[in-house]
């Protein structure tokens, strides 16, 4: 029988944050027997680990090639299941670096302790930001049910990556963000024509600091408690856009109005196109 481990991302908390399988053995299992799996746990990911290629540097032992799935699908990355598991990977090998291969690239990883809670800081892979059609605009947020007028100006519509496309939209206020009623299948069709895997709904809250949602429909659930991968994206989108400077700490708030409340914090370094993700986490029991 497959150990199937459940860890929580972005918060200390196993009741907060983005929870995660984790199985650090997945050896004997192909792609479908992973999926089958992650359909069967129900969170939003399960990361899988296997070894690392050969090709790839890293410390023995602390090397590793990692999967990702959801209840319906592969994504080639996700960051809350690649803190869960460095969280889980440092409870068993001690704090320190790992190096994660990824289908979107390497993905280095720092875990490090204070007191009894471990943090993880992912790297990203390196990012970019693309326009978004004006026709694609009008049908995301017709499925979700906003008014163009909800959008904050000072957020501009943009397709963002780092390591997974996201749709940033800006919500102007904190009401029109708290309020998410949206068309599963209609939106989870334009995000599967787009190859989005998340919508990422911000709204900023200080000049450093903001509030964000991801609906998650392509992956079978209705939303993401907390989202690094988009996290990241929304960092590269942010410094290239202007919204805060070349090297910035960020704070993201999710997963509040689920009742699953986390911290991202986003580490943005000049001279270097990456963008760092950390958070806390925590065994689920």
């Amino acid at each position: 029988m497959t150990d199937v481990l459940r860890y929580t991302a972005f918060s200390a908390d196993p009741d907060g944050g983005n929870p995660a399988g984790v199985v650090l053995d997945a050896s004997g299992l192909d792609g479908a027997a992973m999926l089958g799996i992650a359909a069967d746990l129900g969170y939003s990911e399960t990361a899988f680990l296997t070894a690392p290629p050969d090709t790839q540097a890293g410390e023995p032992g602390r090397a590793f090639t990692v999967r990702y799935f959801s209840p319906r699908t592969e994504v080639p990355f996700c960051g809350h299941a690649t803190v869960a598991t460095a969280v889980a990977l440092a409870e068993r090998i001690g704090p320190g670096e790992l190096l994660f291969t990824t289908q979107a690239g390497p993905v280095p990883v720092t875990v490090t302790q204070e007191g009894g809670t471990l943090r993880a800081t992912l790297t990203s892979v390196e990012p970019h930001v693309e326009a978004v059609a004006d026709d694609d605009l009008a049908e995301a947020l017709a499925a979700l049910d906003w008014p163009a007028a909800d959008l904050d100006p000072a957020i501009p519509p943009r397709i963002a990556y780092a390591g997974a496309r996201h749709l940033v939209l800006g919500a102007a206020t904190r009401a029109r963000l708290a309020d998410l009623a949206y068309d599963f299948p209609r939106l989870e069709a334009l995000m599967r024509r787009l190859d989005l895997v998340t919508v990422q709904l911000v709204h900023r809250s200080g000049d450093r600091e903001f509030h964000v949602r991801n609906p998650f429909p392509v992956g079978g659930v209705v939303e993401d408690p907390a989202t690094g991968a988009a996290a990241a994206a929304f960092g590269a989108y942010a410094r290239e856009l202007g919204l805060v400077p070349d090297e910035a700490v960020l704070t993201l708030h999710q997963g509040e109005d689920m009742g699953r409340p986390g911290v991202l914090t986003v580490e943005l370094r000049a001279g270097d196109p990456r963008v760092r993700v950390g958070g806390e986490g925590a065994r689920i029991a």
